[in-house]
Order: structure tokens, then C-alpha cells, then sequence
């Protein structure tokens, strides 16, 4: 791994830890939203480690309960590591707000991104750019709630 790539994934972390430590001082307050989109903390458990692993993201799309995710890295020319974690195990939880979401991760297949596309960029277009950076072909994520899937909030 070159300098480049540590020095981005060290800032990825940095900011994600500033993030969650916002919310929580704030009650919710500050960062619950980002461009009016909300943030949602992805919880997953890790591939290799087993250990509980929480990532702050943006879901640019809600479709019936459902909240889409995308796997960009800001452009990275690698998937994130919560990608592989949740594609290794799509039993995850979601913390929207402070409404807890047990849901069931799937990749969008193709047609299904297609489709979605669009709207991520028109709600997000830093997407697009994303994209643009990389040869990658960036995963959209598509989090499905499991019945009776509501168990609080957090």
C-alpha cells in the first residue's frame, strides 16, 4: 500500500471517528444529515476480526424502508473495508437518527444500479465524481429492514 492510499484510509478513519463522537455529543443534533441526506451509522461485523465494526455513510436513497448505500471511498481504486465485512456477513444494523434498523445487506445487481444511478447523483453528486476517479465499478448497496426489524432507539 503506497503513502497515498494510508495517508487516505488514516483520514477516512479520523473523520469517521470525529462523526460518530459529533452525534453522540450532540445528542443527534449535529450530523444526523449531510447535503439534507441522512448519515446512517452502518453496523457490521468484521470479516477476519469477528469484532463489531460501526461506519458513518450517507444514504442517498429510501425506497419502502429500504436504505441504499454506496461503496465509494471517495474514489479509492478499493472497496471499503465495510463493503467486504457486509458482503461477508449482510446481517447488519443501521442507527438512522436514533431509530435502530436491523436489515439484510445485498449488492444491486446491475440493472438494479442502473436504474439507481441517477437519482444517487442527482442526490449526491460528489458520486459521479467518484466514479470518474476510479476504474473500479463502485458497489451500491441496497439495505433491506428484517421483518419486525424496529428495536428502538439508541
Amino acid at each position: 500500500m503506497g503513502v497515498k492510499q494510508t495517508t487516505n484510509d488514516a483520514m477516512m478513519k479520523l473523520m469517521n471517528v470525529a462523526h460518530k463522537s459529533l452525534l453522540k455529543v450532540s445528542g443527534g443534533g449535529i450530523g444526523s444529515t449531510v447535503s439534507s441526506l441522512p448519515v446512517v451509522q452502518l453496523h457490521t461485523t468484521g470479516r477476519t476480526s469477528g469484532k463489531p465494526r460501526t461506519t458513518m455513510l450517507l444514504s442517498p436513497l429510501q425506497d419502502n424502508g429500504s436504505y441504499v448505500i454506496v461503496a465509494s471511498k471517495n474514489g479509492d481504486d478499493r472497496n471499503p473495508d465495510w463493503f467486504g465485512n457486509l458482503v461477508a456477513n449482510p446481517e447488519i444494523e443501521l442507527v438512522v437518527a436514533d431509530e435502530i434498523v436491523e436489515a439484510t445487506a445485498r449488492v444491486a445487481s446491475p440493472e438494479e444500479k442502473a436504474e439507481m444511478w441517477p437519482r444517487i447523483v442527482e442526490a449526491f453528486k460528489s458520486y459521479a465524481t467518484y466514479q470518474k476517479k476510479t476504474d473500479r465499478d463502485i458497489p451500491v448497496v441496497i439495505c433491506e429492514p428484517r421483518e419486525n426489524n424496529r428495536i428502538g432507539t439508541s
